[in-house]
């Protein structure tokens, strides 16, 4: 990467809050995630060039498109700003990113707000699942089931015991590991949750199937949320950093990026990588991506993961893709404690998306946050003692979009 990309600051919303309850919806959280982001920011409204808005499923859910208009709809002073929405179902708010850190690489633009933003609470559970099935092939992923995603990813746990033999415990464990985790983050959905004893087992009454393959307590927290952040080329961060008695070397910046798609329907990714290394290629290319634009060499130099956890098999996934250890073999990081918070490389100290929540389009963003916030040391109760570089891995669908990126500070 020949441009610095840096964060400047963020917010992110309460991941527990249904904002339909207080009579308030999308546009209010758009709103709450812009003033925050422009207030931790300590950027005037007037200074935006650029807005991107990643949204996932604005429409089927609240009926409310064009989100690009709404930031300046709920935030007048960003009125007249240039303005588009992103949508890659779960990565939607990483696409965003991605298109504004083209623009100030480009040198159209040097200060750019994104905002990923989703409400999934307004509707009774069922029908809000049911929508969510968009993200798939609808009526084509010839999988017979009640639940889309609990089966797709129950699949995604039967490929790796057809191919390795998979270990229930470990699912199990990564499941206690990140509601354990979002107990430390004020924001998260779950921080109050209680569980009985023999809740992370294969207990049916406890932690009941839900799909073959994936049982309650593998399933993410779909919720309401939204997350932003305020991006900077190097002409903005240099004059901000000054402005606030910094040096720009103590502001996080983007290292390095990757994305890569695929196919919609789940069973053509299973079918296409059989008899290679890894379940999902694509997905391990999309981190070695990131990590060769950031210089990294060896997932070892990272300091910490904030990885997509839609379900327990996808951090099973990720933990092997990026290089924790060879394929097929993630039990390992989990049983030697290497993820644990602390762990000699952390993931999900945050809670991911089991423990601190769900909302689908807002999901990017906020792993995009909580790295900027552990490599600048402001991550308060779930701070990773010394971070100085932290990657993230964003998925959508099936793995049918990805993105990842590595976040750090360059004194």
């Amino acid at each position: 990467m020949t441009t610095p990309v840096h964060i400047l600051g963020g917010h992110q919303t309460d991941f527990a809050k249904v904002w339909s309850r207080s009579g308030q919806d999308l546009s209010d959280m758009i709103r709450e995630a812009t003033l925050g982001a422009l207030a931790d920011a300590r950027v005037p409204a007037t200074d935006v060039q650029s807005i991107h808005v990643g949204n996932a499923f604005g429409e089927i859910q609240r009926r409310q498109a064009h989100l690009g208009a709404m930031v300046a709809q709920v935030v007048p002073e960003l009125w007249g700003v240039p303005a588009m929405r992103h949508e890659g179902a779960c990565a939607s708010s990483s696409l965003a990113v991605l298109a504004a850190m083209a623009e100030i690489e480009a040198g159209r633009y040097d200060c750019v707000l994104v905002v990923g933003a989703e409400e999934l609470k307004n509707l009774p559970g069922d029908e809000s699942s049911a929508n969510q099935n968009a993200a798939a092939w609808q009526g084509r992923e010839d999988i017979d089931c009640r639940f889309m995603w609990p089966a797709a990813f129950g699949l995604m746990a039967q490929e790796y015991e057809r191919r390795y033999g998979l270990d229930r415990r470990h699912l199990n464990r990564i499941a206690e590991l990140n509601y354990g985790n979002a107990k430390r983050n004020p924001l998260a959905q779950t921080r109050q949750w209680r569980f009985e004893p023999g809740a992370f087992t294969d207990d049916d009454a406890l932690n009941p199937v839900i799909e073959p393959g994936t049982r309650r307590q593998d399933c993410g927290q779909i919720t309401d949320g939204a997350a932003a952040l305020l991006l900077a080329g190097p002409r903005y961060a240099a004059e901000h950093a000054r402005r606030h008695g910094l040096r720009v070397g103590q502001l996080p910046r983007i290292l390095g990026w990757g994305h890569h798609n695929a196919p919609l329907r789940l069973k053509d990714k299973l079918a296409r990588s059989a008899g290679e290394p890894y379940v999902f290629p694509h997905v391990r290319q999309t981190i070695l991506d990131a990590f060769g634009r950031a210089g990294i060499g060896d997932v070892r130099e990272l300091d910490g993961i904030e990885t997509h956890d839609c379900f327990t098999t996808t951090e099973y996934m990720a933990i092997d893709h990026f290089g924790l250890t060879p394929p097929g073999q993630s039990w390992r990081a989990i049983e030697d404690g290497t993820i644990e918070f602390g762990g000699a490389l952390p993931v999900n100290p945050s809670g991911g998306l089991i423990g601190a929540g769900h909302p689908v389009g807002a999901t990017g963003a906020r792993m995009l946050l909580d790295a900027a916030r552990q490599v600048s040391g402001t991550a308060g109760a779930y701070q990773v003692d010394g971070a100085r570089t932290f990657a993230t891995l964003n998925i959508g669908g099936s793995c049918a979009t990805v993105c990842s990126f590595v976040v750090g500070v360059r004194e």
